[in-house]
């Protein structure tokens, strides 16, 4: 459980009773993780899918049942849902609409959190399965469970492409770097 999933849990509530406040509250708390996640796997279409996703999520906020971290996994589902149809309503592949950053020509000094853009290169670098359950874990903040469920997989599965994702990103990183980093800079408040 995330520190601030009790004020999330609280900020739901009063939000689905019509508390504007409240909304913004749990758009603050959702969004940085929800927009690093979709920057991870719509790459330059990210501020339009979540757009998309933030309307649909404030039209049906009336009748989701849950608990702060169930929210977190609504969002993200309601997200890749876009991300998912947003490349074909272009008329590009999935990974075509990637970022168009190159990959860092040096890493960032051992111990140093990378910068977003560094960050969404690596990630482009990952088989998209293993990036999205990366993103998914450590930008979103979800459990296994509901990594699985948003990505509709076994949850053994998902545990093996985020831990393969995680060891591929060190391997991009160097043996010093924190590869967890990677996926929670995506999701850093800006």
């Amino acid at each position: 459980m995330s520190a601030d999933d009790p004020a999330l849990e609280t900020a739901v509530a009063q939000a689905q009773d019509g508390d504007e406040a409240a909304f913004a509250t749990l758009y603050r708390l959702v969004h940085p993780g929800l927009l690093g996640y979709l920057r991870g796997i719509a790459g330059d279409g990210a501020e339009d899918v979540t757009a998309a996703a933030w309307r649909e999520i404030a039209r049906e906020l009336p009748r989701f049942r849950g608990d702060g971290p169930g929210f977190r996994g609504w969002t993200a589902s309601i997200a890749r849902r876009h991300a998912l149809g947003h490349p074909r309503r272009r008329g590009a592949s999935s990974r075509s609409s990637g970022s168009s950053v190159a990959p860092p020509a040096a890493p960032a000094p051992p111990g140093a959190t990378p910068s977003a853009e560094t960050a969404q290169a690596l990630l482009a670098r990952l088989p998209r399965a293993q990036a999205e359950a990366v993103l998914l874990r450590h930008a979103v903040r979800l459990d296994d469970p509901a990594v699985a469920r948003v990505m509709r997989r076994p949850r053994p599965v998902v545990r093996v492409l985020a831990r393969r994702g995680l060891r591929n990103l060190a391997r991009l990183l160097g043996p010093d770097d924190v590869t967890r980093d990677v996926a929670w800079t995506l999701g850093e408040t800006r």
